[in-house]
């Protein structure tokens, strides 16, 4: 039991080296012939058509996926099922990337006479690169691998990575060259962690208008505890007659200046405040104020316009609770 679970080990070391090398030897390939099948899909109105069998069609799924949330449209086509009426999917605007290793899939090969007809362009990820398949595409891009990790040199396995990471390496160069931005992203990811934290806004989230804890920088300290009270944050806000933001006061600061001064019954909220504090402007992104407070170690934000006037207060829990978290 011993000594199989040792070749297993030894097994699956030499497989990770064996696709690591196979994924290096894509480097040296991203030449001319790269670069005109990124020219051919950005040229397209259309849409990329993925399509591949077996193996290969689960890498070409994951492509296809990978293109249409980077910004470029992209759908997924099973051979057999075009040969029974999918091939209608399929305009004119678009072009084909075919996904095989040794190129001789009969149910590629039925796709291929409609993709001709409708002078659809082809682009290839292919195995084999001199192939018959390898000659009916416009562009082919070679995945071929020295070997396979599966130790009978059967499984695709290295060269399924490499056709992953060349499908991978397009999509990214599709995206760079459409310079596809951070926020683009977020917009067709609008149900995730990383959709919120791209285009959640401190305004979405903070408290305004009568929600805010805020006092005159005159007032008395009564006034200040009352309203932190009522509104619980944990702090409140402080503004001059304008409305500009000038200090904060926290229950923090109320317990330090009780321990240092039991008669406060006369005192101004502004004389304990805490002036200049750190503050985050309406627009920005929420993952900002998490960081900043964060960094700071602090519980409640400010929020201002760019004069300086008061907008709002955003409190941690609210901000873990919009699901941001760190970024």
């Amino acid at each position: 039991m011993a000594d199989n679970l040792q070749n297993a080990m030894t097994a699956a070391r030499r497989l990770l080296q064996i696709e690591a090398d196979a994924v290096r030897e894509l480097v040296s390939r991203l030449d001319g012939e790269f670069q005109q099948a990124v020219q051919l899909l950005m040229g397209i109105r259309g849409r990329v058509i993925v399509t591949g069998i077996g193996k290969s069609g689960h890498i070409g799924r994951k492509i296809s996926s990978t293109l249409a949330s980077t910004g470029t449209p992209s759908s997924f086509l099973h051979p057999v099922e075009a040969a029974h009426g999918d091939l209608g999917m399929i305009a004119r605007d678009d072009a084909a990337l075919i996904v095989s290793k040794s190129g001789d899939s009969e149910e590629l090969w039925a796709v291929l006479p409609y993709l001709k007809l409708t002078s659809i362009p082809i682009v290839g990820l292919l195995g084999n690169p001199n192939g018959a398949l390898a000659a009916k595409c416009d562009v082919v891009l070679d995945c071929s691998v020295a070997e396979e990790g599966c130790p009978m040199n059967l499984a695709p396995t290295s060269s399924s990575t490499a056709a992953l990471a060349m499908g991978d390496a397009l999509a990214v160069a599709l995206l760079t060259a459409k310079e596809f931005s951070a926020e683009d992203f977020a917009y067709l990811h609008p149900g995730g962690s990383l959709g919120r934290r791209l285009l959640l806004r401190v305004e979405d989230v903070m408290h305004s208008g009568d929600k805010m804890p805020v006092v005159q920088e005159t007032d008395d300290l009564k006034s200040a505890v009352l309203c932190m009270s009522e509104r619980r944050l944990g702090a409140v806000c402080l503004v001059n007659q304008q409305g500009i933001l000038t200090g904060i006061f926290t229950d923090g600061d109320l317990r330090r200046a009780w321990q240092e001064d039991a008669q406060l019954s006369g005192s101004r909220v502004g004389e304990l405040a805490t002036r200049n504090p750190k503050t985050v402007q309406r627009d920005e992104l929420v993952t900002t104020a998490v960081n900043l407070m964060e960094r700071h170690n602090i519980m409640v934000l400010p929020v201002t316009e760019s004069s300086g006037r008061l907008a709002g207060v955003v409190h941690m829990h609210d901000l873990l609770k919009s699901g941001i978290g760190r970024s």
